[in-house]
């Protein structure tokens, strides 16, 4: 009895003492939880260890409380029988009685104690709260303590919710729960689960959103071991297991052969130890080279083959006859292969025919197609040639338009004189060439006007893209190939007075619009005082009375226009307008003045160089522009346009082939001209085709750049032809070869005499050199006269 009762005695301390060691955290998480238990770094093996020791906590205390049921029931069960030897053994028991009175004393001390901490233990214990976020729908689980209230739940959990703790209202079954409750007045049992609702009473300003989803919390678990280092003697580990989100390698394994059971290779988070380096370089082939060995074996024993004999039977119902062929000889059997080997090889020849031809097929085929379609492509551009030619016949809208139209006209009066000439003599004669001339002044001047018509709509589309540059803001090209724009106080004035001249041209607005607009442009002219400006006021000043007087728009046309016209001078301006002075055709400054002037011989005027055209021999002409056009239309009335687009498609298929090339964009018109005219006078070198819209200039040897002494003028249908020739001594006869090197020894000759085009010059061959006449200047004339003339002296 007394064994016992010091037994439960030292339970009970043991339970004491442990439950003073240990202090479970609320709240704290714990290594039972579920993996979806929000965790914080450094807490897990806090929370394992105040777990376990709270589990061998209750269950000391129950095994306490078992054993004071059973002693109390002993001591029940003894009662009887003591009243029944009282009289017989009271000198002998009453030391006895006296022990065990202090002993159930004291074990009733135990027992109160036992309840109060069972109680205070059962407070401490945890169980799994799964707090659900509405309207959201988000889980948080967590381990908390049961004797804790609702507020120190909403506590813990609103840092984590990054919302004050006031806002969060928690429910359980639809019912909201007071905040001075605990877990266990809810009626949750330790170890066990319950499930809570959570919202927020000011949704809009602090809604409820976990710190992260799950799927991305990659938070290490943490696990205690309890190992063993000595005898009697464990060590409790805090162990972190990395949980990535990719499954597991497969690293191998084996299976049981009896039980049948699996076991699997662990993957490890430590790398493999490397070889400790020795320092020292090796290059070997050991583990590349195999080393072969051959090894003769002989039989331990003789062999024999066992056969019918005395004493001896071997069976022969296995056997079987073999009965021999037909001999066949070495030069058969050799016979049989080749012929074997020749037909293999003729349907093989058959099969390469057959891929060949088929081949040479698809060949012609595509060779057909692309032949149609240069044909179709040719046909094409012909067509659309013939169209913008005759779209500018009907609507000339440029000079070159003008000059087609009165080439035309002198072709027609070329036929028609030539026609009279032919059938009509005498005063008949006069008076058809008269009527001839008649229609002629007619249809120059119905051209003339057109011509007037269409300068004046071109007048306008001249200033607004005059003013449009003006205004333009300035750009450039950055390193990255970005496009960079930058507008200065200059760009932003040109603005203003481009949109204030719109504004004055617009016809269709109300009086009050054109009064406000004149108004603005009053205030602006009047920041400069000066004469111009003045009578742009007064214009102003007249329009705005007549306007108040009720005058009809139609009587004002002439004063608007007036005053467009001194606005457009005062935009011209660079002391009003800066950004405008580099877009004038005549400088400002006047050395440049003096320099670029030039005396026209046609109509004696001092004009600035760009009105006067140039050719690659840097020698501007003696006539301007207009005096150049004014005499093509009164004597030959020629068109250019046909050398202008000679000229750009060589400069296209020069550009294609070498993009350094500079000769072909030296050249001018006149020169272009004067090759086709002159040197290969208006003729393809191949077939003598005279249609100058189908005629274009290529290399003579494709290996060297194009030049004037290094080309050859062709009809669109012989160039593809020319330029596939690899040799052109072995394609052409040399009769053909001396008559283009004569052409090229004419070009040489002209272009010599030019400084910019003689650095370009190759030396010429020793028999050309033998050739070559006297270097005389041969000058352009116009005219047929003056063509032959020239041709005549060439030869």
């Amino acid at each position: 009895m007394s064994e016992q009762t010091e037994n439960e005695e030292q339970e009970v301390k043991d339970v004491k003492e442990e439950n003073t060691d240990t202090n479970p955290q609320p709240g704290g998480s714990t290594a039972e939880q579920p993996p979806d238990v929000d965790r914080e770094p450094g807490s897990d093996g806090e929370a394992v260890q105040a777990y376990r020791l709270t589990k061998d906590v209750l269950e000391a205390a129950e095994e306490a409380e078992t054993q004071a049921d059973l002693h109390n029931d002993v001591e029940q069960l003894r009662e009887p029988q003591k009243t029944e030897n009282v009289g017989n053994s009271i000198a002998t028991d009453v030391p006895e009685t006296m022990e065990e009175a202090e002993t159930q004393a004291d074990l009733s001390d135990d027992a109160e104690q036992l309840r109060e901490q069972r109680k205070e233990n059962v407070g401490n214990s945890t169980a799994t709260v799964k707090v659900v976020l509405m309207p959201e729908g988000h889980v948080m689980t967590v381990a908390f303590a049961i004797g804790l209230s609702i507020q120190e739940l909403k506590r813990h959990l609103a840092p984590e919710l990054r919302v004050p703790a006031e806002v969060l209202q928690i429910s359980l079954d639809g019912r909201v729960v007071e905040e001075q409750q605990s877990l266990m007045e809810l009626g949750v049992r330790p170890h066990s689960s319950t499930r809570m609702e959570m919202s927020s009473t000011d949704p809009n300003t602090h809604p409820l959103r976990p710190l992260r989803p799950p799927e991305h919390d990659n938070m290490p678990d943490v696990i205690t071991v309890r190992v063993q280092t000595d005898e009697d003697v464990f060590q409790e580990v805090v162990v972190e297991i990395e949980r990535p989100r990719q499954q597991k390698a497969f690293l191998g394994g084996y299976r049981h052969r009896l039980t049948g059971a699996e076991y699997h290779h662990a993957a490890v988070q430590t790398p493999p130890k490397r070889r400790p380096d020795r320092g020292v370089v090796v290059f070997s082939r050991n583990t590349q080279t195999v080393e072969l060995k051959s090894q003769v074996q002989q039989c331990a024993v003789n062999i024999s083959t066992q056969m019918t004999g005395i004493g001896c039977y071997v069976s022969c119902m296995n056997d079987k006859l073999v009965t021999p062929g037909n001999y066949i000889t070495a030069d058969e059997y050799h016979d049989r292969r080749l012929r074997a080997v020749i037909l293999l090889q003729s349907f093989a020849r058959r099969w390469l025919a057959q891929q060949e031809v088929g081949r040479l097929r698809r060949e012609r085929d595509r060779r057909m197609a692309w032949l149609e379609l240069q044909e179709r492509r040719r046909r094409e551009e012909k067509e659309e040639q013939l169209r913008d030619r005759r779209h500018r016949w009907m609507n000339p809208q440029r000079r070159e338009d003008f000059n087609l139209l009165y080439h035309a006209l002198e072709k027609w009066r070329c036929e028609e004189e030539q026609r009279i000439n032919s059938s009509l003599q005498g005063a008949e004669r006069k008076a058809a060439l008269c009527s001839l001339l008649e229609q002629e002044t007619q249809l120059i001047a119905a051209i003339r006007c057109h011509r007037i018509a269409v300068q004046n709509n071109n007048y306008d589309k001249t200033v607004r893209n005059f003013l449009d540059k003006s205004a333009a803001p300035h750009q450039w090209r950055a390193a990255d190939g970005r496009l960079i724009k930058m507008d200065s106080q200059h760009t932003v004035r040109a603005r203003e007075l481009r949109d204030l001249y719109n504004n004055i041209n617009l016809s269709t607005v109300s009086q009050e619009q054109r009064l406000h607009v004149l108004m603005t442009l009053k205030h602006t002219v009047k920041e400069h005082a000066c004469q111009l400006t003045q009578d742009i006021v007064d214009l102003i000043n007249r329009e705005v009375d007549l306007m108040t007087r009720g005058v009809k728009a139609a009587s004002l046309e002439g004063l608007r226009k007036r005053i467009s016209t001194l606005f457009l001078q005062y935009i011209k301006t660079p002391v009003f307008n800066p950004e405008v002075a580099k877009h004038l055709k005549v400088p400002q400054n006047p050395s440049q003045l003096k320099n670029n002037m030039f005396l026209c011989c046609g109509c004696h005027r001092y004009l600035h160089s760009a009105n006067f055209s140039s050719s690659a021999s840097a020698r501007l002409s003696s006539q301007c522009r207009n005096c150049t056009g004014l005499d093509n239309i009164a004597r030959s009335r020629d068109d250019f346009s046909c050398y202008k687009n000679i000229l750009r498609r060589l400069r296209a298929d020069e550009q294609r082939l070498n993009e350094e090339a500079k000769i072909p964009f030296l050249l001018q018109v006149e020169d272009v001209r004067y090759l086709v005219e002159v040197v290969w006078t208006s003729r393809s070198a191949l077939h003598a085709s005279s249609d100058l819209y189908n005629l274009v200039f290529i290399r003579w040897e494709r290996q060297r750049d194009w030049s004037p002494w290094n080309c050859i003028l062709l009809s669109k249908e012989e160039t593809s032809a020319h330029m596939e020739v690899e040799d052109i001594h072995k394609a052409y006869e040399a009769t053909f070869i001396r008559r283009i090197e004569h052409k090229h020894t004419l070009a040489r000759r002209h272009f010599s005499q030019i400084a910019v085009m003689a650095e370009y010059l190759d030396s010429p061959p020793t028999a050309a050199l033998g050739n070559q006449l006297v270097s005389k200047p041969i000058t352009m004339a116009t005219g047929k006269h003056a063509t032959d003339t020239t041709l005549a002296s060439a030869h």
